[in-house]
């Protein structure tokens, strides 16, 4: 979700409904050197609370030092460790789910940490590494014992990306042999998923991400059917008009029209899926250099 789960986008996701949101990812390393790209990843204020900061990294000093700077300026609830992320950059320098097949350190970055810092840490995991793996219940038992306060199980591989069906049923494997929450991930697109993956694996609360990416609305979906079956209709095109709108709005001020603009393009792409004209849409917001451009064609999304 890096590029995704941004200030802008929390907080509408928080107005729908989500509870817990977590930072964009962000390299402990890159927080050691400085690095210009970080400090916006770091945005956060008042209504976008609980939050946790999501650092990823292979050096257990360096990550808690670097996690115990950021919580004397910001106000995180906790520290989020992405030991799941597939991609070949952050895998190939031996972080993200590169950490399946060093378990050791896994739970020393933990153990580290938790005594370091003064909020809990939980950690992202997948099912495994290689297709077909399934360590992630051994893993999650010696994350505990680290001190990890819960754990997310994403049920795919690494090597499987986020191909084919998830495999929920490593989540209720790991549901079995830890005491610490375990939060399930992957393939929930609507309530009926998420009450299908929490009678299914036990699992204590169900994360949601790609399936927010232009439809926040699911947050709100998702409660109202574990509260009592709802199923409630999808978002008007004046509602996606709406979030677009104020997230374009919010988005300039964080990051300036330039970036804004090009942040913004591809979620109009989500937003518009499914709607009259979206192809050409999508086609022409691709042009779009300017603020008052981009806020025209969103007027006319759906109409």
């Amino acid at each position: 979700m890096a590029g995704v789960t941004d200030l802008p986008f929390r907080l509408l996701a928080r107005e729908c409904g989500a509870d817990i949101v977590t930072t964009e990812m962000i390299s402990a390393k890159g927080l050691f050197y400085g690095s210009k790209n970080t400090p916006p990843l770091l945005a956060t204020e008042p209504g976008d609370r609980p939050v946790g900061v999501q650092l990823f990294g292979r050096e257990p000093e360096l990550m808690a030092s670097e996690a115990e700077k950021l919580l004397e300026t910001y106000p995180f609830d906790f520290v989020d460790i992405n030991m799941g992320c597939p991609m070949p950059k952050i895998v190939n320098n031996g972080e993200g789910s590169a950490l399946l097949k060093e378990p050791e350190l896994a739970a020393e970055i933990v153990r580290v940490m938790t005594e370091r810092l003064p909020v809990p840490v939980t950690v992202k995991i997948r099912a495994g590494f290689a297709r077909g793996e399934r360590t992630a219940p051994e893993i999650a038992k010696r994350l505990e014992q680290a001190g990890c306060a819960a754990v997310a199980v994403h049920a795919r591989t690494r090597e499987e990306y986020y191909q084919g069906e998830a495999d929920w049923s490593v989540i209720r494997e790991v549901r079995e042999a830890v005491q610490i929450p375990v939060i399930g991930n992957g393939d929930v697109r609507c309530g009926a998923d998420a009450a299908r993956m929490q009678q299914e694996t036990g699992c204590d609360s169900v994360m949601i991400a790609r399936a927010a990416q232009g439809n926040p609305w699911i947050f709100r979906e998702v409660k109202a059917y574990l509260k009592d079956g709802t199923v409630l209709p999808p978002a008007t095109a004046e509602e996606r008009r709406d979030f677009l709108t104020r997230q374009s709005l919010r988005m300039f001020e964080e990051k300036g029209e330039y970036i804004g603009i090009r942040e913004m393009r591809k979620h109009v792409a989500w937003y518009t899926q499914g709607l009259p004209g979206s192809a050409g849409l999508r086609r022409e917001v691709n042009q779009v250099t300017d603020r008052e451009g981009l806020l025209q064609l969103i007027e006319r999304i759906g109409r």
